[in-house]
Order: structure tokens, then sequence, then C-alpha cells
């Protein structure tokens, strides 16, 4: 299983923020003109991913030295401490990405107002206006702060 497609724990969150399938974000976030926050999102789901991937592996191998019927001479005190080290850091890895990935989705508009792709790069319009053109010299009414 490819890292894009390894499950993680915030899957159905994603699905649910975005509105769409997993493997229909996937398949949108490689298009041109994908939404930067959805790319950030998959990007971070993908990280998220490999990191509890670590934390099952590690836990399965304690699990499997610790097994009642494990032979008590396989048991290693330096294995099970390189073990705690290790997920020490599988978990703070995946504690980051949730982190992360919370503020992301924190940080984005309501669904309502929020696009999947990226809006095209187009110069926004000056509508008419029945005001006076600004005095000359006054940069056109713009405070620029320098420094």
């Amino acid at each position: 299983m490819s890292d894009g497609r390894r499950p993680s724990s915030q899957d159905a969150r994603l699905e649910g923020v975005f509105d769409r399938p997993l493997d229909e974000l996937h398949e949108r976030a490689v298009r041109p003109g994908a939404s930067p926050a959805l790319v950030r999102a998959l990007e971070l789901r993908v990280f998220l991913a490999l990191a509890e991937a670590q934390v099952v592996r590690v836990r399965d191998r304690v699990h499997a030295a610790m097994a009642p019927d494990a032979e008590l001479d396989s048991l290693s005190s330096d294995a099970l401490r390189f073990d705690v080290e290790w997920l020490d850091a599988a978990l703070a890895a995946r504690s980051g990405y949730r982190t992360a990935l919370d503020k992301l989705l924190a940080a984005m508009p309501p669904p309502a107002v929020r696009p999947l792709a990226a809006p095209a790069a187009v110069r926004p319009t000056v509508a008419s206006s029945n005001l006076p053109p600004a005095p000359a010299g006054t940069g056109g009414g713009v405070a620029v702060r320098r420094g």
C-alpha cells in the first residue's frame, strides 16, 4: 500500500471537511489549480498515516516480545528500551502532524465559501465610481508604511 493510500485516523474527518471521498480528494489534489489547503491537508495526512503505521509496528513488536508464550531467552531489555525510544519518536510525530492538520483545518474558510480548486489568477476589475479621483501625490488614498 502506498503512503498516499495508507489509512490514517483523520480520513473520515478530511472527507467530512472537504465533503468528498478520500480517493476523489487525492485525484483533485494533483490537478492543476488544486486548492493549496487541500494539497497541504493531504500532505499532512500522508505524514500522519506513516507516523501512525510506525506506532502500530512498534506496539505490535512490544506485544509480541511480551506475549505469554514468547521465549524468555529472546526477551531483551535493550531491545525494549530501543522500542520505547522509537515509540516516543513516533508518537511525537503523530501528535505534531495531528496538531498541524488541526491548525490548517481551523484556518480554512467555512465549507460554503471554500473551493476545492484554487481560483484562476484573475485581476480584479475596478467598477466605475461616482467618487472624485484621489488628489495627486497622495498615492491614491492608500497609506504606505515603510520600514
